[in-house]
């Protein structure tokens, strides 16, 4: 197989790539949106630095599983932080292989904005990867207004 067939080859790839996630996208939510954005980007820079023979085929590799992992991550999270909303209670997730998992615990609740905060925590082999609180409200967030 010769350079130039490879590149083509990854370039007809790249097209596909960006024409299904012009698809794709719309159909995330707002967090699934952007942690696939996020997880895409990072995905991709990563690929091309490791893969030195061919960086383009390392950064659309790279960008695909970023952005799958990424929108997978902010699902998680948006379905944990609803539920520990519903029930009041902390929820935890973990991957089948048990190297990831999710923890969310209600922080606290506000009756005038109709909203909960949510610590919520995320390791990765046994690593903290991140710990944030987050707001959830019931459906609007109600503030006084002047």
């Amino acid at each position: 197989m010769n350079r130039y067939y490879g590149e083509k080859t990854v370039k007809k790839i790249l097209i596909i790539f960006i024409i299904l996630a012009v698809f794709a996208v719309p159909a995330c939510t707002e967090y699934q949106e952007k942690g696939a954005l996020t997880g895409g980007a990072i995905g991709g820079i990563a690929g091309a630095f490791l893969d030195s023979r061919n960086p383009w085929r390392g950064g659309v590799i790279g960008l695909g599983l970023g952005a799958i992992a990424g929108a997978t991550i902010a699902d998680i999270s948006s379905r944990g932080s609803q539920e520990v909303y519903e029930t009041g209670r902390p929820v935890e997730y973990r991957t089948e292989d048990g190297r990831g998992k999710y923890y969310a615990a209600p922080e606290g609740y506000n009756p005038r904005t109709k909203c909960r905060k949510v610590r919520e925590k995320i390791w990765e082999d046994d690593r903290l990867v991140k710990d944030r609180v987050r707001e959830v409200c019931e459906s609007t967030k109600y503030e006084p207004g002047y």
